[in-house]
């Protein structure tokens, strides 16, 4: 906890420096539980209350700084691995003007299947996506309960299947702006996280960015890659953009 302390304390030093500076008149510093589902699940209150703790801890320094830290909701993140979890430790550590949610949709997806909190899943993982009103359902289900809670959003693409590079466990496998087996339309969905439930935008973000990039490098350098992300990133602006 000490060492995570310390990393967060860095980070919003040094996120204060550049917001001063005027280069990052946006955005939050990022967090997560930085444990496993297994180890947490050994005594699933406990480690709650003791994350919950540490982030309250994290939110005085951030505080301290003039900085917010945005959670990141990843199936991989102790008690972040479920979107009911989520809303618990949010509400545990109350201090909702410092700490919010970061919905990124690639992860967010796995929420609705309960991928790994079974417990919580709004639709079965065999889901079949050729029923898309049951999936809008399932998706308005999600965003309407962590909506008011989110801060930061990353738009991304999944094809409802789990992915790990390297030492990083399983989570929401990120694809191309256009695969083919994506099961979100990325422009209207994005819609549920900057919409109310009213339908107007909402206008809490400022700032959204792709997030994607496990991919070989051969794909990377292609500049139809760019080109599609740029792409969707517009539609996103244009259905749902705003001006002070």
């Amino acid at each position: 906890r000490r060492l995570f302390l310390d990393q967060v304390r860095k980070g919003c030093r040094v996120a204060e420096v550049l917001r001063k500076l005027g280069v990052r008149p946006n955005g939050a510093v990022r967090i997560d539980s930085a444990g496993g589902v297994e180890p947490w699940l050994e005594d699933p209150e406990g480690n709650q209350k003791k994350i919950a703790k540490t982030f309250r801890e994290a939110c005085d320094i951030a505080e301290d700084h003039g900085e917010r830290l945005a959670a990141e909701g990843e199936i991989c993140w102790g008690g972040m691995h479920s979107w009911r979890r989520m809303i618990q430790l949010l509400e545990m550590v109350d201090r909702p003007n410092v700490l919010g949610f970061q919905a990124d949709m690639a992860h967010t997806l796995l929420y609705v299947l309960g991928y790994n909190a079974p417990e919580d899943a709004i639709l079965p993982q065999d889901f079949d996506f050729g029923d898309p009103q049951r999936f809008d359902e399932a998706y308005r289900q999600l965003t309407d309960a962590l909506r008011p809670w989110t801060i930061d959003l990353h738009i991304a693409q999944n094809d409802a299947t789990v992915h790990g590079s390297g030492s990083h466990d399983k989570t929401g496998r990120h694809c191309l702006a256009t695969d083919p087996n994506g099961k979100l339309d990325i422009p209207r969905h994005a819609g549920y996280w900057l919409r109310d439930a009213a339908g107007q935008v909402t206008r809490r973000i400022r700032h959204l960015c792709w997030d994607g990039c496990m991919f070989p490098n051969k794909v990377m350098m292609k500049r139809r890659t760019w080109n599609d992300i740029l792409e969707t990133m517009i539609a996103v602006r244009d259905a749902h953009g705003w001006q002070e």
